[in-house]
């Protein structure tokens, strides 16, 4: 159980620095070199960013370092939650952290907002049968679930630094979202209703490399026209680049893998849940495999890291880096209505 206070927060403030200086790259090629050097970096410095751990809270102040160097007003959130531990023999117990998400603004000339969602934490055990499975735990790089959310999430927030904006766009990095929507539920219950009036639309990612293809979920019955517009343009820029794409309408909605658009498809906003995956509302990530026994990477550190995925998925970190950012950047453009240079 980890309770990070002001000391710890002080403690690891030199060690961060130490990373910030070493992890700056000499040059960001292209907006898909930068997101994937992102999630290379994060899974490999930050493995373990269990919700309340410590890793988790120096990943934070990373994401959050890193969005003001990018011009964004940043900060970091604290909250305090539970979660039931199930152990042996009925010995249940709930158990209290205190998770960290991060939060980057950036406003527009007009007061609607886009909020771009990614979890920042790794699978957190929550029973003896998921420790006697090795699932999650302080090696876990999480480079699929969710480095790669984070990444992509830090390689937009690089494109749209460089331009003013009509729409203002809102960057969350999500605390306890495994396995549970904790932080997202969290997040919107603190939302003003100004705020909720000003979102426009949701953006989540999450898992972007380990399934078949990438994947689009959304929720066609918001109320919002525009949605399916956005959807179909994805859509047709994926066949345009040569991307494949699945298209769904519908968010999933299973406890086995949720998703942190649930609770705002729930609470009514225009939701694009962008993930990879197979056809269909299963949790499996891919076609089942010797390589790949469950159809799954997450949530395994085994599975789940930067030298497996190499060696199994050859070039699928670059390849889902750069085409995650061909898809989202002309979206973003579009909705935050990016003001052109002249």
């Amino acid at each position: 159980m980890f309770h990070p206070g002001r000391s710890t927060r002080a403690r690891l403030t030199w060690c961060f620095g130490c990373l910030l200086a070493a992890s700056t790259p000499a040059a960001a090629h292209t907006p898909g070199h930068f997101a994937e050097e992102q999630i290379r970096y994060i899974a490999t410095y930050f493995p373990g960013r269990m919700s309340g751990s410590p890793a988790e809270l120096m990943a934070a102040d990373y994401l959050r370092q890193r969005f003001s160097q990018l011009g964004f007003h940043s900060d970091l959130r604290a909250f305090n939650t539970r979660y039931q531990f199930h152990g042996g023999e009925g010995k249940d117990d709930r158990r209290k952290i205190t998770t960290t998400s991060v939060i980057a603004a950036k406003a527009g000339s007009t007061p609607g907002e886009v909020l771009i969602i990614a979890h920042s934490d790794t699978f957190m055990p929550r029973s003896d049968k998921d420790l006697n499975a090795n699932l999650g735990g302080l090696s876990l790089q999480g480079v699929d679930d969710n480095a790669s959310g984070l990444g992509v999430m830090l390689g937009l927030a690089q494109q749209l630094s460089k331009t003013p904006l009509m729409v203002g766009v809102r960057f969350v990095a999500l605390s306890a979202g495994e396995p549970s929507t904790l932080g997202a539920d969290n997040y919107l219950q603190r939302m003003s209703p100004q705020e909720k009036r000003n979102t426009l639309l949701v953006i989540n990612l999450d898992s972007l490399i380990g399934g078949d293809k990438l994947r689009v979920d959304y929720n066609p019955d918001s109320g919002d026209s525009r949605l399916k517009i956005l959807v179909k343009n994805l859509g047709n820029q994926a066949r345009q680049a040569g991307i494949p794409l699945i298209i769904n309408a519908r968010i999933k909605i299973s406890a086995d893998c949720p998703s942190d658009a649930l609770p705002f498809a729930k609470a009514g906003f225009p939701v694009i849940d962008v993930g990879s995956g197979i056809t269909g509302n299963s949790c499996r990530q891919r076609r089942i495999s010797r390589n790949f026994p469950q159809g799954m990477v997450r949530y395994q550190g085994q599975l789940d890291n930067i030298q497996n995925l190499d060696t199994h998925l050859t070039g699928q970190i670059s390849k889902r880096a750069r085409d995650s950012m061909k898809l989202l950047w002309p979206l973003l453009q579009e909705v935050t209505q990016v003001v052109k240079a002249r």
